[in-house]
């Protein structure tokens, strides 16, 4: 009995390739386009073991969970890391990023999270990369949760490596990411010893034998579900044009962020100014003598299918997180995540005005 998730076609080259041509389209770049098959975790742990080794210095700037994994791998590959920390209410500034540079003019290598959705944040990556394009560093950029939500340019960045992933604003499987490589980021692997080879890390396995061999002969037998969730994506991207899904992010931002002050109860969003909020998820603060947990526990039994989580790690007892991100970047998604957060609160014992929350989202986003 044939089944349509299950006896596909193998996936040609021409497909493949054609696959890479809009996802260089999306992100508006000249550049290489490398489809990976894994989740993005698997393109940016190659792109630092490719990109750092011993007598390397890199600058490492953690604004988030992502960019602590990044600094121990960058040490794992025997580089002297320099971590600019900021607290992550906020984000970090061009500025702070020019300091450490200065500080450090031996740095060779940039690492940066544009949005964490793990924490709510987004980084102004356009004037850190005039920053970091004046040193003279290689760029690398996780954006997997910010393509589809905010704006993403690496040409125009300065970014040598851009990584993303389908499974946020893109609205996709996990199972398949994408870097964008520039020229000079590949001569920097190549002279690079210790850069992985014949490995499932190796982007110059891609480069030699797919890239250079003209995108004739896939290296190995792609995944073909997420590829097909990946084309899917894009070309639902394309219809409904780039401009309007970032916006429908956006909106869904603003709202939760303006519900939720509203919604009162002591709810508070985490992060402290609206410029550095990010438009894929919004973290709020739950109330002093209140665990976040618990609370987003409540909530999910209210509507198990809500994008609600709890902080991971540390944070598990005071943030609570709304993913207001590809599927759920709506009204809908919105108002109920709030309506149930806030059942939750009164459980708690906490005053709630959902009336205000409601109006203060239909005030904030008009068109969501």
């Amino acid at each position: 009995m044939t089944h349509p998730f299950l006896d596909l076609p193998p996936l040609t080259a021409a497909r493949f390739a054609a696959i890479e041509r809009r996802v260089a389209a999306l992100l508006a770049t000249g550049q290489d386009v490398v489809i990976t098959q894994g989740e993005a975790l698997l393109p940016l742990e190659g792109c630092i073991r490719s990109g750092a080794r011993p007598g390397s210095t890199a600058l490492n700037v953690v604004t988030g969970p992502y960019g602590q994994t990044f600094g121990n791998w960058l040490r794992d590959c025997g580089a002297q890391v320099v971590d600019l920390t900021v607290p992550f209410h906020t984000a970090v500034t061009a500025d702070q990023v020019a300091e450490a540079l200065a500080e450090h003019p031996e740095i060779d290598f940039v690492s940066l999270v544009h949005a964490e959705a793990a924490t709510g944040n987004t980084n102004p990556v356009a004037e850190i990369g005039e920053v970091v394009r004046a040193h003279g560093a290689l760029f690398m950029l996780d954006a997997v949760a910010s393509v589809g939500a905010e704006p993403l340019l690496p040409d125009a960045w300065g970014v040598d490596l851009c990584v993303i992933g389908a499974q946020k604003a893109m609205g996709g499987p996990a199972g398949v990411s994408a870097v964008s490589v520039s020229g000079r980021a590949w001569e920097r692997f190549a002279a690079n010893p210790a850069a992985p080879r014949r490995s499932y890390l190796s982007l110059l396995d891609w480069k030699e034998r797919w890239i250079d061999a003209g995108r004739t002969a896939l290296p190995h037998a792609p995944a073909q579900l997420e590829m097909l969730g990946l084309e899917a994506c894009l070309e639902r991207i394309e219809e409904d044009g780039a401009d309007t899904v970032m916006a429908r992010h956006a909106a869904a931002a603003a709202a939760t962020r303006a519900g939720a002050v509203a919604l009162g109860g002591g709810l508070e969003p985490y992060v402290h100014e609206a410029r550095d909020a990010a438009p894929v998820a919004t973290t709020l603060r739950a109330p002093a003598g209140t665990d976040a947990a618990a609370l987003v526990a409540r909530a999910l039994e209210i509507e198990p299918s809500l994008p609600l989580v709890a902080g991971g790690g540390a944070l598990a007892k005071e943030m609570i997180r709304v993913n207001h991100y590809g599927a759920d970047a709506t009204r809908h998604a919105v108002l109920t995540s709030l309506a149930a957060v806030g059942a939750a609160l009164n459980g708690a014992g906490r005053r709630v005005d959902f009336d205000a929350a409601r109006h203060a989202v239909a005030e904030t986003s008009p068109g969501l």
